[in-house]
């Protein structure tokens, strides 16, 4: 149960903070700007692989819980408590967040800014690269290490400060499930729901014919005594 709460907590304060930034910045007349708004999810994320890592593994996006069992690095029994987990804390956050600012419209929700279509590949290449960080720079499904914290926090940041304008950026499922289903812009969840999944299993296979086994890296160990 300690791995589906931080997971929670976790992913909690992923939406609080990073779409947060997007409401805040939009009530204070652009005080936060892009920029502010792209560095606030990269030291979020950084924190929280610092402080749930070796708990949960701070996956605190399904898409990478996915990713990690596809790399045979995650057991499938906990697939879909931690996808639950991820996606309680988002919805709980963009609850927070309509509780704080009622009248704002979108409360940090993705939408694109061209055809869904653009923004889908986007997606699925952002999250591609976001997993491939991830998978070279972990040691298993769970990780607490400053290289770690540092790269995926710095891709996050990096992808949505040049990809966030267009796609948004989303990479996580859950973070774009909470301010849709919350604010009731559903027109374009689809593309944020399976675009980002499918980045992240496209990974695994790319992955493992550049290192072979050591794209699981001793987590194909603890997978198999974890049954």
């Amino acid at each position: 149960m300690k791995k589906f709460i931080c997971e929670f907590i976790g992913t909690y304060f992923l939406v609080f903070a990073g779409t947060g930034a997007i409401v805040i910045n939009d009530v204070g007349g652009g005080s936060i700007t892009h920029v502010g708004i792209a560095i606030t999810f990269g030291l979020i994320v950084l924190a929280m692989i610092y402080t749930i890592g070796d708990i949960s593994g701070a996956h605190l996006n399904p898409a990478v819980t996915l990713g990690f069992f596809a790399a045979r690095r995650f057991p499938a029994r906990e697939v879909a408590p931690y996808i639950l987990s991820q996606c309680a804390g988002a919805v709980v956050a963009s609850l927070t967040l309509r509780f704080l600012f009622p009248s704002h419209q979108t409360l940090g929700c993705t939408l694109p800014a061209g055809t869904a279509g653009q923004s889908f590949v986007l997606e699925v290449i952002l999250t591609f690269l976001l997993m491939f960080v991830i998978l070279g720079v972990s040691t298993g499904a769970r990780e607490k290490g400053i290289t770690a914290g540092i790269a995926v926090g710095a891709v996050i940041a990096l992808e949505a400060m040049f990809a966030g304008p267009i796609c948004g950026a989303s990479m996580n499922p859950a973070r774009s499930l909470a301010p849709g289903v919350v604010s009731g812009h559903l027109e374009h969840l689809w593309v944020y729901l399976t675009a980002p999944v499918l980045g992240a299993l496209l990974t695994v296979p790319f992955c493992m014919a550049l290192r072979g086994r050591e794209c699981c890296n001793g987590g194909c160990t603890d997978v198999k005594t974890d049954h």
